[in-house]
């Protein structure tokens, strides 16, 4: 079971240059991705380059609970004999999903048109977050759910005896809402359609289609429009995961800020419903390249090079752009912070309901540093102070979120006094090596005495 329940307090101080190597870990999406589809399939799934953080391990004891052979081979490396579309049983307890929302609300869809039902539960942060995003849509194919005042987990969902494929408009941008909804058109019979307004990170629709799915993706005036024949026999693969470009932001970031770095960042994942940061650290003015690039697995990778990069400007960040790095705008805000100039965000509600009210964890935390921001519903400005400048001393609050954690350790890197967190515990969730990575690299980040 998934557990943040005691508290490491962490500090981060200002370093020598970062240099070296960066090996981050695995893409949290495709890993999640690569579990429930693996089980949904005919056959033995292998993974390799799987991220063994806290979330990822959820899903793989979920796919367990609902029928699943997953075994964990050593070295990111897993296999995930399946049970087939339609086959998950009856879980004989409640499935944790500790701090995942990708994780929970895809293992939803996956089930939610099979005859079983399923009790979802998480931690303290993951139970405040809302799920009648997709529990609404579920129950277009049939499904049931009850759920806590405000759809709020835990949450029991019982599935459809007899599904039927449905037509849904997804109202807000958020890939979580469209893969579960995909995925529960995998037992539907017909054709599954899903309509996005605005085109969010497409590793599902990637994934299904080298799984053996029929699904086309088609740009329409309506917005982008995909189509999932259901009730296929998924295929059975090799997945090779690539490494987190949500992962590979904080040795970047951090190395575009601290005096004399020069970092590389292998294998980086540079899907381009993913690589909105890079693209905006660019236009800031950041010496940040993309080198060797190539193809793996369907998907476009780079090693990155980031060096610091003391004449940074102040941008505003077009809001199309926010499905495509909204993971990426804590650690865009501590960059923000050592521009010259405001750095605008529009088009950011959703960061309101992620793992925390990221602005708000964000922006209490920088005013506490010394660092102008201005904030409202959809949006927030960073009003840079340029290299050298940034007070810092501050605690913050992490509110049990790993980005907001790991955002203020970077911070801490280049500002003039420490930066300490109250709870770096989460950090695990999503990116166990972090502390010892960024220490290979030289940084200063140490776990306080509590």
């Amino acid at each position: 079971m998934s557990s943040h329940a005691t508290p490491i307090p962490m500090t981060s101080s200002a370093c020598g240059p970062l240099t070296g190597v960066a090996q981050v870990p695995g893409d949290k999406s495709i890993s999640h991705r690569s579990l429930i589809l693996g089980a949904m399939c005919v056959g033995e799934t292998t993974i390799s380059g799987l991220l063994e953080g806290d979330d990822v391990l959820d899903t793989a004891r979920a796919m367990r609970a609902f029928g699943a052979e997953v075994t964990d081979l050593g070295g990111g490396n897993w296999t995930v004999y399946g049970v087939g579309v339609g086959g998950f049983a009856e879980p004989d307890g409640v499935i944790d999903c500790g701090n995942s929302g990708t994780g929970v609300r895809l293992i939803m869809g996956a089930m939610a048109t099979s005859p079983i039902t399923a009790t979802f539960t998480g931690d303290a942060s993951l139970n405040g977050r809302p799920m009648a995003r997709v529990t609404d849509p579920l129950a277009l194919f049939g499904a049931q759910s009850v759920g806590r005042k405000g759809g709020r987990l835990p949450m029991t969902i019982v599935g459809a005896a007899d599904p039927v494929p449905v037509r849904y408009v997804v109202p807000v941008p958020s890939a979580q809402v469209k893969s579960a909804v995909l995925l529960a058109g995998l037992n539907a019979p017909g054709q599954t359609v899903v309509i996005e307004a605005e085109a969010t990170r497409d590793h599902t629709e990637r994934m299904l289609a080298g799984f053996g799915a029929e699904i086309t993706v088609e740009d329409t005036d309506e917005g982008r429009v995909i189509t999932l024949t259901g009730q296929p026999e998924l295929r059975a693969q090799h997945v090779d995961v690539p490494r987190d470009p949500s992962s590979a932001a904080f040795p970047v970031c951090a190395a575009l800020i601290v005096p004399g770095s020069d970092v590389l960042v292998p294998g980086i994942g540079l899907n381009p419903t993913r690589a909105g940061l890079f693209t905006t650290l660019r236009e800031m003015g950041a010496d940040l390249t993309y080198e060797n690039e190539r193809t793996e697995g369907g998907e476009p990778v780079a090693d990155l090079r980031a060096r610091f990069s003391p004449d940074m400007k102040g941008i505003e960040v077009p809001p199309e752009r926010a499905a495509s790095m909204i993971d990426e705008y804590p650690v865009l805000s501590v960059v923000a912070s050592f521009a010259q100039g405001q750095t605008m965000m529009r088009g950011v509600k959703e960061l309101r309901v992620k793992e925390s009210d990221r602005i708000d964890a964000m922006a209490k935390g920088l005013r506490a540093n010394g660092v102008e921001v201005d904030e409202g519903p959809d949006w927030w400005a960073v009003t840079g102070l340029g290299h050298g400048n940034v007070p810092g001393g501050a605690t913050c609050a992490s509110q049990l979120d790993h980005r907001i954690a790991m955002s203020f350790m970077i911070l801490g890197m280049a500002a003039n006094a420490p930066v300490s967190v109250d709870d770096g515990a989460p950090i695990t969730t999503s990116f166990p090596i972090f502390e010892p990575l960024m220490a290979q690299l030289g940084a200063n980040v140490r776990q306080d005495a509590s």
